[in-house]
């Protein structure tokens, strides 16, 4: 059929108009792969303590893998006897970069430490996370904020530290311990915590990563709506590693009713494991 001279011309103008046009999925696509992380813009409407900062108070919980292994991992079997509850769960990593710069020993014996987990980890033995592995334990933890103290609690090991919000300038630690000592402030609607002063015990995962006593972290806790938060630590320590770097993952608000932190008491669990080689043995 002949296609008149009008519907020739209704036909160009289509095609004018669509050549214009971005597709939706592509313009959404753009968006994200064009916006960087750790810029993301506040909701509106987020809530916010008397003093105008955000009100961070309430339970959070980390999901993910990184408490197995900071690092992309594949899945990896555990003991035998514990079949697929003790083996490892593929996970993609939360190191920004991919990489953790250790010193050619401190790679040696992180390897060390992966070899010897089941008997060498300090959670196994029940002794406190350190930081900043409290934060994505697999268990929520609690922030409980005030102006010039902000304390969070955590369920495993009984573990707490105390943020101090009122020091202008930061207190060196009495004593080095699992938890070091944490100085706070505020960098627009950021908690920025200064954390050191840690024993050198701690490891950051039950893959053998680890740290020494003199590390430095330095935790960005960020909302992004009213039931998230960016969690960023930039981990420094030049006993172990070549440069500083960094780790990022959202904490997510617990929502269920009645949500709260309850204790872990580990300790009696842990006595076998750390005691049995010094019980007496029948004489033969």
């Amino acid at each position: 059929m002949a296609t008149t001279t009008g519907e020739m011309n209704r036909r160009s103008a289509r095609r004018r108009a669509h050549a214009g046009r971005v597709p939706v999925t592509f313009s959404v696509l753009l968006f994200l792969v064009g916006t960087p992380a750790g810029s993301q813009t506040l909701e509106t409407g987020l809530a916010r303590a008397w003093d105008g900062r955000p009100d961070l108070n309430g339970i959070w919980q980390a999901l993910g893998t990184a408490h197995w292994d900071l690092q992309d991992h594949s899945a990896a079997a555990g003991p035998p006897e514990l079949g697929a509850i003790g083996a490892i769960p593929p996970g993609r990593g939360v190191v920004v970069g991919g990489e953790i710069p250790y010193q050619p020993w401190a790679l040696e014996q992180k390897q060390k430490n992966f070899d010897n987990r089941y008997t060498e980890d300090p959670e196994i033995k029940c002794y406190m996370p350190g930081v900043p592995r409290a934060t994505y334990l697999p268990y929520p933890f609690q922030i409980i904020q005030g102006t010039e103290k902000i304390m969070i609690v955590y369920g495993f090991a009984e573990t707490s530290r105390t943020i101090h919000m009122d020091k202008t300038n930061p207190e060196a630690a009495p004593i080095d311990s699992w938890m070091g000592r944490s100085h706070g402030r505020w960098d627009g609607d950021t908690l920025v915590v200064d954390a050191a002063g840690f024993n050198g015990q701690s490891w950051l995962d039950r893959a053998g990563n680890f740290a020494s006593d003199t590390l430095h972290v330095v935790e960005r806790y960020t909302p992004l709506n009213a039931n998230a938060l960016l969690y960023e630590a930039t981990i420094e320590d030049p006993s172990v590693f070549t440069r500083p770097w960094t780790i990022r993952m959202p904490l997510y608000r617990r929502l269920d009713e009645n949500a709260q932190v309850l204790e872990f008491k580990c300790v009696e669990f842990a006595e076998s494991l750390l005691y049995d080689h010094l019980r007496r043995q029948p004489a033969e």
